[in-house]
């Protein structure tokens, strides 16, 4: 009898030591099933702010502790309008009207990541919303922006944002309507002359 309560906890124990490492390996190989899912922010993350004017696709200025500051969109890139090097981008004027136009739609509110939230600009990092809704995934998915300037540990939206993308690039609208413009590191308005 001895023999056999003992040989039984043997066996629980070569199981729990198999589940173990089966749990760790998984959190090795499948970061993402242990990952706590943050798609929708809660209304106690965003905070209501006052546009001051919209400079472009992807930055906007705002009131935000009783100053004026200027609002990098996080995780997202729109091409440009007015830029010394580049100047004027296929698509940046459009982008920025998008921009305009929810803008002035409704309820504006930031909200921040864990990481940097000033860029070396001096410009706020955040995503933005208009009535709880995601501009950055909006732009995204009507091909007026692409995914870009991702830095850990702000990627709280990432996997929204790149399925945004993924519906705009497969219906092949906005900026994917131009073969090779868009690139890992921007626009490549050389190859189109501005003009859509």
């Amino acid at each position: 009898m001895a023999k056999r309560e003992k040989k039984n906890n043997i066996s629980n124990i070569i199981k729990s030591l198999v589940v173990i490492v089966v749990v760790a390996i998984a959190a090795i190989f499948f970061p993402e099933l242990f990952a706590e899912e943050e798609e929708t922010p809660s209304q106690s993350d965003l905070i209501p702010v006052e546009l001051v004017k919209t400079i472009d696709g992807d930055t906007i200025r705002i009131k935000y502790e009783g100053k004026e500051q200027n609002v990098r969109y996080l995780l997202i890139d729109t091409p440009e309008t007015n830029h010394p090097q580049l100047g004027k981008q296929p698509f940046g004027q459009k982008a920025k009207e998008r921009n305009t136009e929810l803008m002035n739609s409704g309820k504006l509110e930031i909200e921040f990541d864990i990481g940097e939230r000033v860029d070396k600009y001096g410009r706020l990092l955040a995503y933005i919303y208009i009535d709880g809704v995601s501009v950055q995934e909006k732009l995204l998915e009507e091909g007026l922006a692409r995914v870009g300037y991702v830095y850990p540990p702000n990627t709280r939206h990432l996997d929204a944002f790149e399925k945004a993308q993924e519906k705009a690039k497969t219906a092949g609208i906005g900026i994917w309507t131009l073969e090779d413009y868009v690139t890992e590191r921007g626009f490549d308005s050389k190859t189109y002359p501005e003009g859509k």
